[in-house]
């Protein structure tokens, strides 16, 4: 049979307890939610959805077509103003995700010739923009700055370092100045992506470049996801402009996607506004993650200290780990899953996201379901 060997890897799947079920949730779920990337409770905050609900009845249900062509709206242009304002750079492209965003920066600015550096613990859509770029990659040590260096030094020509700012599995924060020096040393540029530091960290959560002091360097560019701290959908390059003009003539997933949702971009650009108003969401944020931590480990759990939102919790293998999310969820605590492959270093977790809306009689409830359920 065509697909035959399909069966094969299910049941390797199954024997190795790594199957992935979706899970559909109801509008109403009783679950206390530390799963989603909701950091700063705003996916359903009034102003938030009338922003996409305004933005839908004003512009339709869907951008009717790529950005090059019918799905750019004035819409579009106002959100990628004010979010490359708030973050401190020239310019910002808005594209259909963060994934999208990571494919585009990395393809457009990685020709045939040019080296890739690229840290061991990166996001899969930054490894997959390695992949599909012209240049040649070399994976380096987690967070070794040094490492970097080393890598730079054994090429001649165009150069990049690519890095998450903050990193999705255990929550770690990329040393970013110490990057910034070394690709500067050998005339290389870096890209990072800042889908988990935007919202949270920064001065107001304006991001984890931001508090590095590089937003607006004409080697640096960011990539954001509008899914986590602005509770919406998309993604966004952001840089010089001289970056996103290249980016808008070469990158494929900008070129030949259709534009985000007028009603995905509405919705962001209101919660990038109501961030504007609120900044202490983006403190609170790590003040739950902080909390989460410390009680956990008082507990005896092995979990990292988080240098944003996430907190990973370390299980003894797959198999337990789906089990402990499973009993959490019975007790009504959503909690996040990982396992290999998502998981660079084959470890299983429970990943908790931090929310800023979170109360302190909810920060205790989900530190006793955790620990009742190791």
């Amino acid at each position: 049979m065509a697909f035959g060997w399909i069966d094969e890897q299910a049941e390797a799947r199954r024997r190795a307890g790594l199957v992935r079920t979706l899970r559909p949730r109801p509008a109403d779920s009783p679950l206390l939610d530390l799963a989603s990337n909701d950091y700063l409770g705003l996916a359903r905050h009034p102003e938030v959805t009338e922003g996409a609900a305004r933005a839908a009845r004003t512009w339709g249900g869907g951008a009717t077509g790529s950005r090059l062509v019918t799905g750019t709206t004035e819409l579009h242009g106002e959100l990628e103003r004010e979010l490359a304002d708030f973050c401190g750079f020239e310019s910002a492209l808005v594209l259909s995700s963060g994934y999208a965003a990571n494919l585009a920066a990395v393809t457009a600015l990685a020709p045939h010739g040019s080296l890739v550096v690229s840290d061991a613990g990166n996001h899969a859509s930054l490894i997959d923009g390695c992949r599909l770029a012209r240049g040649t990659t070399q994976v380096v040590s987690h967070g070794d700055p040094d490492a970097v260096r080393k890598a730079l030094g054994t090429h001649d020509g165009p150069a990049v370092t690519v890095s998450d700012t903050v990193f999705s599995v255990d929550g770690d924060a990329a040393p970013l100045a110490e990057l910034a020096l070394a690709c500067r040393e050998y005339g290389a540029g870096l890209i990072v992506d800042d889908a988990h530091g935007l919202g949270v960290l920064g001065h107001g959560g304006r991001g984890a470049p931001h508090a590095a002091g590089l937003a607006g360097d004409p080697d640096v560019v960011v990539t954001v996801t509008l899914s986590k701290s602005l509770g919406s959908q998309g993604g966004a390059v952001l840089g010089p402009a001289a970056v996103i003009d290249h980016l808008i003539n070469a990158a494929r997933t900008f070129i030949f996607d259709t534009g985000l949702a007028p009603a995905a971009a509405g919705a962001a650009l209101a919660a990038l506004r109501l961030l504007r108003r609120e900044p202490e969401r983006a403190e609170r944020a790590r003040e739950v993650a902080r909390a989460l931590h410390t009680r956990l480990t008082a507990e005896g759990l092995s979990a990292v200290r988080p240098d944003a939102a996430v907190v990973s919790v370390r299980a003894p293998s797959p198999e337990r780990a789906v089990r402990w999310a499973a009993d959490c969820r019975e007790a009504g605590l959503a909690v996040g899953c990982f396992r290999p492959p998502s998981v660079p270093d084959g470890v299983s977790r429970l990943r908790l996201t931090a929310r800023a809306d979170l109360t302190e009689e909810q920060i205790e409830h989900a530190v006793d379901v955790i620990s009742r359920n190791r």
